[in-house]
């Protein structure tokens, strides 16, 4: 198995695929970030407008979480074909499923156009964003993880939240723009131009991912399946050889998962509840948050290869439920810096060390022939059972607190409690080139030969 020393840097294949694998994140989370940030201020007014406010709001977060329930089902069906067929198939077909699926929604006419069949059409076209979505992150975190070099993969497995951040500076800053126009042309056109944009994306990502390879370790370790067994091993039964680390790979992801969703989409209908706050600040804000992203991604990635991906991970877990309390502090002053001091206090720091740390370790805790699926389980699950239904979750909170954001504190610090006792319990393999497990496929395959 080919080895690459820290020293050496990055091969021309390396290279291509961590910018594959990062435009692939770009996408997912442009199109997630900017649905998100339409729940929160467009689509309550445009596919739900015969609803009392409060009412049309939790319907328009209740069809951002259904995208993420077909999140799972995307993630396992992917990652069965990534760690079977190849992890390049996957990471082509997911990238122009997400982009057609984001554009179709930026599509479809108003409620007061086309009655009901608006919001069903959103709901449809957000289930299938949720499928495609699905099968991202654990291919593109898989490839680029394996591709990095020894010693360096928390920080090159950190680039593809690089590609995060650019996608919360494209769509905030897009959204941004045409916030400052008309509110009649913003809620009837201007709203639809992101998502419309998203189909060049996706073709730019098709474009830079023609090239990409499997890496040698993959494509090792399944001639090893097939000369030790005569087949290549079922992933879904692999990743569950370690039951534990499966279950642990949820909780793990909780409080990543929940972070920018409630900070930066349900902290941006928050804010709007003050009819005083213009829609742009917010998405100002979360433009903002993305260029810090990009920068700080990488230096949490590299600091995990320096003291942990555990320990970077509990830092961030703790420092998130921390700074819940001033963060919607800052978004009741009704301040547009202190807003996007919140903002930036509330995600950027300790958000981005959850987000920077969780692709790689989650690749550290599976075997090669199943880490895309058990990646794709880890990450998925959780991202529905946090992030999908977390601005759900406050909003309710909210309203029954009477406008009061302590019960949102308090949920933030348990899911955060979760995630810091699953990282310590899970098994966590720094550097993982799956040796182990290949050494042993290779005992085998060598026995059945002498036999």
């Amino acid at each position: 198995m080919t080895t690459v020393s820290a020293s050496r840097g990055l091969s021309p294949k390396q290279r291509k695929t961590v910018a594959g694998g990062a435009i692939g994140t770009l996408i997912e989370y442009y199109d997630y970030y900017l649905y998100g940030l339409a729940a929160a201020a467009v689509f309550p007014a445009v596919f739900f407008s015969s609803n009392d406010p409060l009412i049309a709001q939790l319907a328009s977060f209740a069809t951002f979480a259904v995208g993420f329930f077909l999140r799972p089902l995307g993630g396992i069906i992917w990652g069965i074909v990534g760690d079977r067929v190849g992890r390049k198939v996957v990471l082509m077909s997911t990238v122009v499923g997400m982009g057609l699926a984001t554009t179709a929604i930026g599509l479809i006419p108003s409620d007061q156009t086309i009655g009901i069949a608006a919001p069903l059409l959103l709901l449809f076209f957000r289930m299938l964003q949720g499928f495609f979505v699905g099968g991202e992150m654990g291919g593109a975190a898989t490839m680029v993880v394996e591709a990095a070099p020894t010693g360096k993969r928390g920080l090159y497995g950190a680039f593809l939240i690089t590609g995060a951040g650019i996608a919360n500076v494209a769509s905030g800053g897009l959204m941004a723009l045409l916030g400052l126009t008309p509110e009649s042309w913003f809620l009837q056109w201007g709203w639809r131009i992101p998502f419309v944009f998203s189909i060049v994306l996706a073709i730019a990502a098709v474009i830079l991912r023609r090239h990409l390879e499997d890496s040698d370790e993959f494509i090792e370790t399944q001639a090893l399946q097939i000369a030790a067994a005569g087949k290549k091993a079922n992933p879904l039964v692999e990743a569950f050889r370690h039951p534990k680390n499966a279950i642990m790979g949820i909780l793990i992801g909780l409080p990543q998962s929940i972070a920018g969703y409630v900070v930066l989409t349900f902290g941006l209908a928050y804010m709007l509840s003050d009819e005083n706050i213009p829609v742009w600040v917010g998405f100002a804000g979360t433009m903002m948050v993305g260029l810090l992203q990009i920068v700080v991604a990488p230096l949490w990635g590299a600091i995990s290869d320096r003291i942990g991906r555990r320990t970077v991970y509990i830092i961030g877990c703790l420092g998130f439920a921390a700074m819940v309390y001033p963060t919607f502090a800052l978004f009741d002053t009704g301040n547009m810096w202190l807003i996007w001091l919140g903002q930036i206090l509330g995600f950027v720091v300790f958000g981005v060390a959850m987000q920077a740390t969780l692709s790689t370790m989650l690749v550290e805790m599976f075997d090669p022939e199943a880490r895309t699926t058990g990646v794709n389980i880890g990450y998925q699950m959780s991202n529905t059972l946090g992030g999908g239904l977390a601005p759900l979750i406050c909003t309710a909170l909210v309203a029954a607190a009477g406008g009061a954001f302590w019960p949102v504190v308090i949920y933030a610090a348990v899911i955060a409690v979760i995630g810091v006792i699953a990282t310590l319990m899970a098994s966590i393999r720094p550097d993982v080139e799956g040796a182990g497990r290949l050494h042993e496929l290779a005992a085998t395959a060598t026995l059945k030969t002498v036999r």
